[in-house]
């Protein structure tokens, strides 16, 4: 596994706890809620259960941040005179694993895997401070029943470290990557394919319902198209299987043959990428940077409050973002996309939304640990305890279920959304630049690179649709959705190939292939000995993504 330029995280400080004697497993905790203070993340999870340790003097405190999970916990050493010591620990098999502390042996965690029982020495000894000198993000712990997450750096394009400096740190500087965006990059990513000489392959079985153009579908050599299929002419509208790799399927859309008129965008083509749920695991991860915790520049002075960010933080310590898989997941990990958009676009500024929840910043949620509150009236992807996925408009009355999220991102308003009856129909705020928060230019001109997702439902299967839009605006992405059968479908992120990755991998027994949507996707992962070394699997990255394991 490797990693970029890792570095010993610092112990954080915090006040002493002022318990009594004798240390028992605490109840729930309750969640704060929007306007009260929050000291740190810890203070944001609905559910975390903590217990107590002490010898010596020292106190250890070992906090389970999402009990329903079970995959991320919290060691606290507080030593006498010395500032807390956090340790951020991650379950190599959260499904099956339970651990506590030890009250006979303090400083050893105990760990249950439902079939025998480990004792794990952490403290006292250098067990943890030897983990944390490692210059892996993840430093395995109890013979690698466990992980501590160390800091690392995440890596970034030479455009996307450009962009970055110029909003924090210029005037203006988001005007000006506007215009660089509007003058320099406008249409450059358009992809519109070449008429093929022969037909397409026949109609596959399986796979999600095809989408049905007018007339006869038209048959293209999609130029930039990089997952095998094991043919370079692919039919409009149809799904041909992704060659070796099972349970995903791949298409090609020609806005045109689902009533664009516009001829720029309904001449660019569209990727589309299918996954059936039923073989995978869905989650989510953040980026060691991005998304961002504090308040988003959308969001003007006189709507927010004296905290530092909407939630109260402005940071995630004493957790740890390390912006890629850990070894357990990487074993299973069969696709990988960009998740949505920074904090700095990912709040409203016009419409109802920028009335509302301070704005309505974008919610979400690793691991069942809450980074940003889940707000009503925002298109979310959500993955719940028990593995269901759902994608919604998120509302007041989901809150209740807020502690069964495992891992959520929400991106703006829907592209597809129940209409009248519950038929799917385009989202209402499609055509509305600000209202909707679409991006694009201060002039409205929405056409650009996009990506976006969907859910269909085909009988007893459900297909998670990944959409890449070579150069298109919401109301054409919804089209093409709807002509696909999808019921809801939401933005992701837009105007550059970093922010619209997905990466396949297709495995022939040791060896691993990285297959790119797009072919000019390859840039971002790194290469080494030989081989390729993926973005978000094998080398940590400052955005955040989706990730699909297969199902054991």
């Amino acid at each position: 596994m490797a990693v970029l330029n890792a570095a010993p995280a610092a112990a954080v400080a915090a006040p002493a706890p002022a318990w009594p004697r004798l240390f028992a497993l605490a109840g729930a905790v309750t969640l704060a809620v929007a306007g009260e203070p929050v000291a740190t993340i810890v203070d944001l999870q609905p559910a975390r259960r903590c217990e107590h340790v002490e010898a010596a003097g020292t106190v250890l405190e070992l906090s389970s941040l999402a009990p329903a999970v079970g995959a991320w916990w919290l060691l606290t050493v507080h030593a006498p005179g010395a500032a807390p010591a956090s340790y951020h620990l991650e379950a190599a098999d959260p499904a099956h694993q339970r651990f506590a502390l030890d009250p006979a042996q303090p400083g050893t965690l105990t760990i249950d895997d439902g079939t025998a029982l480990q004792r794990c020495p952490l403290w006292p000894g250098d067990a943890l401070e030897r983990a944390r000198r490692s210059p892996l993000a993840y430093a395995p712990l109890c013979d690698g029943a466990l992980y501590l997450r160390n800091p690392v750096r995440g890596q970034r394009s030479a455009l996307e470290a450009t962009t970055q400096f110029l909003r924090d740190h210029v005037w203006r500087g988001e005007q000006i990557v506007g215009f660089v965006r509007r003058e320099f990059y406008a249409d450059a990513f358009v992809e519109k394919g070449a008429a093929a000489s022969a037909p397409g392959a026949a109609a596959s079985a399986g796979g999600p319902p095809p989408a049905l153009p007018a007339g006869a579908p038209a048959t293209l050599v999609p130029g930039t198209l990089g997952i095998d299929v094991g043919t370079r002419t692919l039919t409009v509208g149809r799904w041909q299987p992704a060659r070796g790799v099972d349970g995903v399927w791949v298409s090609i859309a020609q806005p045109s043959a689902f009533g664009v008129v516009d001829p720029a965008e309904g001449a660019a083509l569209a990727y589309l990428v299918g996954f059936d749920l039923g073989a995978f695991d869905l989650g989510f991860a953040l980026g060691t940077d991005h998304p961002r915790l504090g308040w988003s520049a959308r969001v003007p002075e006189a709507r927010r409050d004296a905290r530092p960010g909407p939630d109260g933080i402005d940071d995630a310590a004493p957790l740890v973002r390390t912006g890629m898989l850990g070894p357990a997941q990487q074993s299973r990990v069969v696709a990988t996309f960009a998740a949505g958009f920074k904090r700095e676009h990912g709040a409203f500024s016009h419409g109802a939304l920028a009335a509302a929840n301070q704005g309505s910043h974008y919610g979400f949620v690793e691991q069942g640990v809450v980074f940003s509150r889940l707000v009503p009236g925002l298109a979310t992807l959500a993955v719940f305890d028990d593995g269901t996925v759902e994608m919604k408009t998120w509302s007041k009355t989901d809150a209740a279920r807020a502690g069964r999220v495992r891992d959520a991102r929400q991106n703006g308003v829907p592209l597809v959304e129940p209409g009248r009856g519950g038929t799917p129909a385009a989202g209402a705020l499609v055509d509305r630049w600000s209202a909707g928060n679409w991006s694009g230019s201060a002039d409205e001109r929405m056409r650009t690179l996009r990506a976006g997702a969907c859910l269909v439902d085909d009988g007893a299967k459900k297909y998670l649709v990944y959409g890449w839009f070579s150069d298109a605006t919401p109301r054409t992405m919804s089209r093409v959705f709807l002509a696909y059968h999808c019921r809801y479908a939401m933005h992701l992120d837009m105007n550059a190939l970093e922010h619209t990755y997905l990466a396949l991998y297709r495995r022939d027994g040791a060896a691993i292939a990285v297959e790119h949507l797009v072919a000019g996707m390859a840039v971002l992962d790194r290469e080494a000995a030989g081989g390729v070394l993926p973005r978000f699997v094998a080398v940590a990255d400052d955005r955040d993504f989706f990730y699909l394991l297969r199902r054991r």
